[in-house]
């Protein structure tokens, strides 16, 4: 009894010497806690505020709703990371925001690794939230799609193609690859692959299938109609026609050129310039070359024998 009493004595007393000290290192260090909570609160307090003011920067520059709130969020959790920093310093806790330092970049260098398809996802929707090369409701064409960008995301665009469908692409898709924007200039050129018979008057042809495309009544003005000749086809010599117009969405560009065609079509037939159809040739004979006129007899005369 008298050994147990002494051993609870002895704990007793250290435990007392150990709560003495750790008082007095509390009294020690009361005014740098002081000093650290107060940079936490300030720096907590200037992280919201940064949050806003990033939102509001970026609500100005038309970015994305969900760009906005997560970037600002970065923001204000970057301002508090850096009081929390300071405040361990003022405690003289260097190791301890050593050690978290090291912790988060093992942390993040893992993550990175896991999560690289959603990081290169993540860096391509702030790139393109950033650098606008679309914006919503503009006509584009990725990835072997196209269509009016619809919504567009920290890790995708959706796309809602000319038939209705939404199509989802990942933002690192637009990134690495190509980016077709039809809305961005305003306006968009229009061809028409035409062709004509081999008998007709080319400077003729020329002149009618210019003035047919000035009367387009889409047409851009300011812009010249211009024509073409390509080459020599099978049954035909071939031209383009192009004019530009005011581009708003896709059924500009179609009305424009449905009517481009109808005009040229009613012009040559009022001018009796004709758009041939395809010639072909049939050869007769096991070796070919032999015309119908001499094949045929050749025939009925092969079934009068096996009459």
């Amino acid at each position: 009894m008298t050994q147990l009493a002494a051993g609870i004595s002895d704990i007793s007393a250290m435990l007392v010497d150990k709560v003495a000290k750790w008082i007095d290192t509390l009294i020690v260090m009361f005014p740098n806690l002081v000093v650290a909570v107060v940079v936490v609160t300030v720096c907590w307090g200037l992280g919201r505020l940064a949050r806003r003011l990033v939102y509001g920067a970026l609500e100005r520059l038309h970015t994305p709703h969900s760009v906005n709130g997560l970037v600002s969020w970065l923001a204000s959790i970057a301002v508090l990371a850096g009081g929390v920093m300071v405040a361990l310093s003022i405690l003289n806790l260097h190791k301890a925001a050593t050690s978290l330092l090291a912790g988060a970049g093992i942390v993040g260098l893992a993550l990175g690794f896991a999560f690289q398809d959603l990081a290169a996802n993540f860096i391509a929707g702030v790139y393109l939230a950033v650098r606008h090369p679309f914006r919503e409701g503009d006509l584009i064409e990725t990835n072997d799609t196209l269509g009016i960008a619809e919504r567009i995301r920290i890790r995708s665009t959706t796309i809602r193609t000319l038939e209705g469908q939404a199509v989802m692409i990942p933002n690192k898709e637009i990134f690495t690859n190509k980016l077709i924007n039809y809305s961005e200039t305003g306006s968009r050129r229009v061809d028409v692959a035409v062709g004509v018979s081999y008998g007709d008057d080319l400077e003729k042809v020329r002149r009618v299938a210019l003035d047919a495309a000035r009367d387009v009544g889409s047409r851009d003005v300011a812009r010249e109609v211009e024509l073409f000749y390509e080459g020599f086809g099978d049954s035909a010599i071939n031209f383009t026609v192009r004019i530009w117009i005011p581009f708003r969405d896709q059924n500009d560009y179609l009305a424009a050129r449905s009517e481009l065609l109808m005009r040229i079509k009613r012009a040559f037939d009022e001018n009796d310039i004709t758009i041939p159809f395809p010639v072909r040739t049939l050869d007769f004979g096991i070796k070919g070359g032999v015309p119908l006129t001499e094949m045929a007899p050749r025939v009925l005369v092969g079934k009068d024998t096996n009459a």
